[in-house]
């Protein structure tokens, strides 16, 4: 059981970071923080609309994960019992 938490763990950690870094390439709506850090510098990595639907389908995909890895460390947590 160990184990798992340490893998779980890990994953939560990886994916994370990777969640971050999705949310913060995702094209700015304009008036943000993205238009007060250079928005305007990267309006032309984000004009494809397939790239833009592939970035957002990944990081949909990357939240369940996250999301699913903290249940199952809550509830890891919660019935787990320790000697």
């Amino acid at each position: 059981m160990d184990a798992l938490k340490i893998v779980l763990q890990v994953t939560l950690g990886i994916t994370s970071l990777l969640l971050t870094l999705l949310i913060l390439l995702h094209k700015g709506r304009g008036g943000g923080m993205s238009d007060m850090f250079g928005g305007g510098v990267t309006t032309s990595l984000g004009s494809s609309g397939v790239a833009e639907r592939n970035l957002n389908r990944i990081t949909v995909v990357l939240g369940l994960v996250w999301g699913t890895v903290i249940i199952a460390l809550g509830l890891i947590m919660r019935f787990s019992v320790e000697s």
